[in-house]
């Protein structure tokens, strides 16, 4: 009883709890303790397959004067919503190719810029059978020049991988937390294509 309370949190010196409950760590292989690929799950994910854009202000010099800065931030607001358009195109072809499998019960992709996480797409499917599809199928595809590597999750409970500060835009680590930052989507836009995918 006391290891199965203990499976997967920080007292558990044996499994990794990052790996347990977020399916990726920073350590990767080098980690000290165990991350236990499952081999059947409802969830699925495609490593490193979304390009998140470089923020244009990471190298903005501190020495420009109030002209300079107006530009700068004109650009940094059109760069964010180009950006922000790219990104719902990327969701909605996702989405879209991954519903033929089978019926989604969630899709997260990650905001996070850790070596570990960027580009991280999460598919969770209501069918365990439509995942095995799923992997299958998408497994060393091309997408936009990539080939796509797909594995099993342990995720099946994304309030638990989730980082609730994120959620609540008040996250202190920023794109390097270890937490899963999920992209926001309109519930609309996720609601069309659920309604899309079900009259296929």
């Amino acid at each position: 009883k006391h290891l199965a309370r203990i499976h997967g949190t920080e007292e558990d010196k044996v499994n990794c709890p990052f790996y347990f409950k977020i399916g990726a760590c920073r350590h990767s292989d080098r980690c000290s303790r165990l991350h236990h690929r499952p081999a059947f799950s409802p969830t699925i994910l495609i490593k490193h397959v979304y390009r998140h854009p470089e923020a244009p202000s990471a190298s903005a010099s501190p020495n420009k004067n109030a002209g300079d800065n107006n530009n700068s931030n004109n650009n940094k607001s059109t760069d964010e919503r180009k950006a922000f358009e790219e990104f719902l195109i990327f969701y909605e072809e996702m989405f879209l190719e991954l519903s033929k499998c089978g019926r989604i019960d969630e899709l997260h992709i990650c905001d996070n810029l850790g070596d570990h996480m960027i580009g991280h797409v999460y598919c969770k499917f209501f069918n365990e059978e439509d995942a095995s599809d799923a992997m299958q199928a998408m497994n060393g595809r091309l997408y936009d020049g990539r080939k796509m590597e797909v594995e099993f999750s342990p995720v099946t409970d994304f309030r638990e991988a989730r980082c609730r500060d994120f959620d609540e835009e008040a996250c202190k680590r920023g794109g390097f937390c270890n937490f899963l930052h999920a992209k926001p989507v309109p519930i609309c836009m996720i609601r069309s294509l659920e309604a899309d995918s079900e009259t296929d």
